[in-house]
C-alpha cells in the first residue's frame, strides 16, 4: 500500500471508531493536515449524524463547510466529545510532535477541551524516540530571535520557517537535532520561554487512541 493509501484507511477507521459517539448533540473536534482532510471527507457521509464540528484551522473549517458540516467557535461550544487528528510523530506512549502544518495552537486546545483525543496516522509516524521531524514552535513574532537563543540552549537547531504566518498571526521556528527523552519534560521546559505561545509536543495532553496504519491494516493503540 501506499503512503496515501494507507492515510485513507486509517480516515475511514477513524470515522469507524467514532460512529458509536455520534449523537443529536454530538460535537466532533477535527484536526488539520492531509490525513485530516481525509477524515473530514468521510465524516462528511454521516453530517446528518450529529451536531458539529470544531475545527483547529481555518483550512480544515473551510473544508467542512464546503461538505456542509457546521463549524461552531469553540467559545459557544459545552462539550466536545472526540477530537480526531494526525501526528507528525508518535511515540508508544502515544506522545506526539505536531504543527507541520502549523496548527499547533489550535490543536493543541481543542484536544485539551475533548473527551477523548483520537490521534490518526500511517505507521511512518511511529518512532521509538521523538525528534526527527523537527519541533515546531509557535512564538510572538517580536520574540523570535530570543526565542531561538533559548532553545539553542536546550539543545536545539531552531530554523526561521519562512513565508508561514499561522491563523493567529504568529511565526514557526522548527527545532532540529532534538533527542526527545522526556517529551513533557521538554514540552514543560519550552513553553516557559517567554514569548512562545506553545510547541508542537503533546506530552501533557497526549493522544487516548493511536489508530496507526499499516500494511497488514490499521492497529488500534491505547494508553
Amino acid at each position: 500500500m501506499t503512503q496515501d493509501e494507507l492515510k485513507q484507511a486509517v480516515a475511514e477507521a477513524a470515522v469507524k471508531y467514532i460512529l458509536p459517539m455520534l449523537e443529536d448533540d454530538t460535537i466532533v473536534g477535527v484536526g488539520t493536515g492531509s490525513t485530516a482532510n481525509l477524515f473530514i471527507d468521510e465524516l462528511a457521509k454521516y453530517k446528518n449524524d450529529f451536531d458539529g464540528t470544531v475545527a483547529s484551522s481555518k483550512a480544515s473549517a473551510e473544508r467542512l463547510n464546503k461538505h456542509g458540516i457546521p463549524v461552531y467557535e469553540l467559545n459557544g461550544v459545552g462539550n466536545i466529545r472526540v477530537y480526531v487528528d494526525g501526528a507528525d510523530e508518535s511515540n508508544e506512549y502515544l506522545h506526539l510532535i505536531k504543527g507541520g502544518g502549523a496548527a499547533l495552537t489550535r490543536e493543541k486546545i481543542v484536544a485539551a477541551c475533548s473527551e477523548e483525543f483520537v490521534c490518526i496516522a500511517d505507521e511512518s509516524k511511529m518512532v521509538k524516540v521523538l525528534g526527527d521531524f523537527p519541533l515546531p514552535v509557535e512564538v510572538i513574532p517580536m520574540a523570535r530571535g530570543y526565542v531561538a537563543r533559548e532553545l539553542v540552549k536546550l539543545g536545539g537547531d531552531p530554523v526561521y520557517r519562512e513565508g508561514v504566518i499561522t491563523d493567529n498571526g504568529n511565526q514557526i521556528l522548527d527545532v532540529y537535532n532534538l533527542d526527545i527523552l522526556n517529551p513533557a519534560e521538554l514540552e514543560k521546559s519550552i513553553d516557559g520561554i517567554v514569548g512562545v505561545v506553545t510547541n508542537g509536543l503533546f506530552a501533557k495532553r497526549p493522544a487516548d487512541v493511536l489508530l496507526l496504519a499499516t500494511k497488514e491494516g490499521v492497529k488500534t493503540l491505547k494508553r
